[in-house]
């Protein structure tokens, strides 16, 4: 019969949330007769199983409980109610320098974790050599981990993490700051840790992994969990979830028109950025935009591989000869990746007048990589060959990319392998 490795029945988990610290105070001291609290259920009621040896996937939109659930299993926080029941020796890598001394070197911090889980200090010793070579951050490791970039850092982490013999391995999302050679170093070693019967739990939002290396994958929603099953049953459900969430935020979203002049536009189904900024000699205008998926909705969510097109209306106030139309996609970090213009792709556009209207969209295949991107729209021309901008919206909404598969870098050169 399987052995059970974790076991969570009922599990609940509901904080307090203060407006103020002094209301914390207060409630913490026994001061106050009225509740100056308001609850936030984080996890409710949920029932997991895990067999030894199984490798389960955790997967969720943010907020839906997937770090408090791994908290709890591993004992970092305790549940409000329910139980939790775990078999064998935890090792885990949940958020970015937990358990770490800031001050201490890298080799003071292998002695601390070790020491933590209930080792020798010869014990600690004689995996020094394994660790380090896993790690493999150079002398650094004499150094304060402090001065340590996030990718050393994660380094040193998971090499502790794998090397003090876990029966269970419990990753939240950390290999994501690694550089790709490692986390692909850390992947064999999980198919390592599945040939010797341990069990692996982890989180993470590359669904490429959990497809590949999960034999089930759970599913949760704002604290309750949804389904369990395939990982590719689960990551259907998560891009349905991703889409329900984006239609929230739109629902929600505090336009920068105002609604009068949202009512039957494209863009008041989309999340618009607030602070966009935009700019130009507004002798033409963009009115209304638009990102439509390959089935011709209107959504701030596209899938990778698939077409999409992004669309913009553009109102002419006075005449412009030579209009150009354009669109980029930046990073979060504010680089410029990709994009396009009428001008680049060889389109004639017609001269316009006051009063014209024009509808522009660009069509491709979606080939960047699954993350969060930043959308920005302009109308450009030339007068008496000076290049003069006519309205500009810099990063007016967020274009997210779903992604099974993820490859080096931002673009996914869509690359056949061939073994003779």
């Amino acid at each position: 019969m399987e052995q059970t490795a974790i076991k969570v029945t009922q599990v609940r988990k509901v904080y307090k949330l203060y407006d103020t610290p002094a209301a914390r105070l207060k409630d913490a001291l026994g001061l106050s007769r009225k509740q100056n609290y308001r609850e936030h259920e984080a996890l409710k009621g949920v029932d997991l199983e895990i067999k030894r040896g199984e490798t389960v996937g955790i997967i969720g939109t943010n907020g839906s409980g997937k770090s408090t659930l791994l908290k709890i299993i591993t004992g970092v926080i305790r549940q409000t109610s329910g139980q939790v029941t775990v078999q064998g020796r935890i090792s885990a890598l949940l958020e970015l320098g937990a358990g770490f001394n800031q001050e201490y070197t890298g080799i003071e911090n292998i002695y601390l974790q070790g020491t933590m889980m209930g080792f020798s200090r010869e014990e600690i010793s004689g995996k020094m050599d394994a660790i380090l070579e896993f790690a493999d951050i150079g002398e650094f490791v004499n150094q304060p981990v402090k001065t340590y970039s996030s990718g050393m850092f994660v380094r040193l982490a998971f090499a502790v993490a794998i090397n003090i013999e876990p029966e269970i391995l419990i990753v939240d999302e950390a290999l994501s700051v690694g550089d790709v050679f490692f986390q692909a170093k850390c992947y064999r070693k999980f198919e390592e840790f599945k040939e010797m019967g341990k069990t692996i739990l982890f989180v993470s939002h590359d669904l490429s992994s959990i497809t590949k290396y999960c034999d089930r994958a759970v599913l949760l929603n704002k604290g309750t969990k949804v389904m369990e099953g395939t990982p590719k049953e689960a990551v259907d459900q998560f891009k349905m979830a991703l889409v329900e969430q984006e239609e929230a935020r739109r629902r929600e979203n505090t336009s920068l028109w105002t609604p009068g002049e949202n009512e039957g536009s494209w863009k008041c189904n989309l999340s618009v950025n607030p602070e966009t900024l935009e700019y130009g000699d507004k002798r033409a205008e963009i009115l209304d935009f638009a990102i439509l998926d390959h089935t011709g909705k209107i959504t701030n969510v596209i899938e990778k591989g698939q077409n999409c097109t992004i669309k913009m209306k553009v109102l002419f106030h006075q005449e412009v000869a030579e209009p150009i139309f354009a669109f980029t996609l930046k990073n979060l970090m504010g680089i410029e990746l990709t994009g396009t213009n009428t001008l680049l792709e060889k389109q004639m556009v017609e001269p316009k007048k006051p009063g014209d209207i024009q509808i522009v969209g660009f069509t491709q295949k979606m080939t960047m990589q699954g993350g969060e991107y930043l959308l920005s729209l302009g109308c450009t021309g030339y007068d008496k060959e000076a290049f003069k901008v006519h309205h500009r919206l810099y990063d007016v909404c967020s274009l997210g990319v779903i992604s099974e598969k993820n490859t080096v870098g931002y673009f996914d050169m869509e690359s056949t392998v061939e073994m003779e």
